[in-house]
């Protein structure tokens, strides 16, 4: 059974940097497009970054030119690097995992989640 882990989400500061980590168990890690998704309070789960295998990677406006998604095949892991954050940022990130070639971004066409961390950005 796949499982999905993620770490990495704290409180920051404003204009901080923060990497999270996402590790896949239970399957063929290359078999999957990777992505990270949020979800504020109040609001609904969010697209934020995938990467296919190939490392075809696609981002949200939101966070284009200050978050950068990356993985590892060897080491079954997706990882999401944040930097500049603010306020609006603040949300828990989830991990997804769908089986296939292409990059979509709706939560729906993902198989596999998390179980999310929370990052909190403080202004």
């Amino acid at each position: 059974q796949v499982q999905l882990v993620e770490s990495g989400g704290r409180l920051v500061q404003a204009g901080d940097s923060l990497g999270l980590s996402c590790a896949l168990t239970g399957d063929t890690f290359s078999n999957y497009v990777m992505a990270w998704f949020r979800q504020a309070p109040g609001k609904e789960r969010e697209f934020v970054a995938a990467i296919t295998n190939k490392e075809s990677k696609y981002y949200a406006d939101s966070v284009k030119g200050r978050f950068t998604i990356s993985r590892d095949n060897t080491k079954n892991a997706v990882y999401l690097q944040m930097t500049s954050l603010k306020s609006e940022d603040t949300a828990i990130y989830y991990c997804g995992a769908r089986y296939g070639l292409m990059i979509v971004t709706t939560t729906s066409s993902y198989n596999y989640w998390g179980q999310g961390t929370q990052v909190t950005v403080s202004s």
